[in-house]
């Protein structure tokens, strides 16, 4: 078994403005077994062309892992040790990112930030 803990993670995109990812709880998830977090974006659009919303996740004691992003255009771009574990998608009409992960194991473990990136 491992676990996932998520975090918000935020960032001011100028003074007078505010943009906010929203994510759920903690959750744990049996080896072998899908996992799906999501990320509520406000404060920008998907579809602008100024940003990508991706993913990162730091296991316990180790330094923050770069696993992939989506930008306005829906491209997607992984980290080559993850593509084949993860895939990161959109919905524009509720602002939702989604990485969905597969056959995830023990070493999977960590927590998950989503973030936004400039693109």
């Amino acid at each position: 078994m491992f676990s996932v803990t998520l975090l918000l993670l935020a960032a001011a995109s100028c003074v007078f403005c505010q943009t906010e990812l929203t994510q759920q709880g903690s959750m744990t998830v049996q080896p072998g077994q899908p996992l799906t977090l999501s990320c509520k974006v406000s404060g920008y659009s998907l579809t602008s062309t100024s940003y990508c919303t991706g993913w990162i996740r730091q296991p316990a004691g180790k330094a923050l892992e770069w696993v992939g992003l989506i930008c306005s255009s829906a491209n997607t771009f992984y980290s080559d040790k993850l593509k084949n574990k993860f895939s990161i998608s959109r919905d524009t009409s509720s602002s939702t990112v989604t990485l969905t992960g597969q056959n995830l194991q023990a070493e999977d473990t960590a927590v998950y930030y989503c973030a936004r990136y400039p693109q």
